[in-house]
């Protein structure tokens, strides 16, 4: 039996980060996006973590993730609960990080073939 590696085309891995950018295949962000696997990467138009909202991560439930990854800026957040719910009743995973910790666990999750979405806060 033959084993062959085979890779993900444009499977959008985080690169680098720094203080106040990320980068995905080499291209450096300096705004909040939504990362997935294969997919356009997309801006994210909270303005940072003290202004999400329910509507933000009920949105990302249109991208049908297995989970979600949030990266919530320098610093380890936790969003309300009321915002996360929609997710918890769709069955969608849910973990927040530092974007650091996020883009690493991301990178993973990708190699693992899951279909994992990063909402990232720069």
């Amino acid at each position: 039996m033959k084993l062959h590696l085979t890779k993900a085309a444009d499977p959008n891995i985080f690169t680098g980060y720094g203080e106040g950018y990320v980068a995905i295949n080499n291209q450096r962000f300096e705004h909040n996006v939504l990362v997935m696997p294969g997919r356009d990467i997309v801006r994210w138009e909270p303005a940072g973590f003290d202004s999400l909202s329910a509507a933000d991560f009920s949105a990302l439930l249109a991208l049908q993730p297995e989970i979600v990854i949030l990266g919530t800026g320098d610093t380890l957040r936790f969003p309300k609960p009321d915002f996360t719910r929609p997710l918890a009743a769709a069955h969608v995973g849910f973990e927040a990080m530092d974007t650091k910790a996020a883009c690493r666990t991301y990178n993973v999750l990708v190699a693992e073939g899951r279909k994992v979405l990063a909402a990232i806060i720069v």
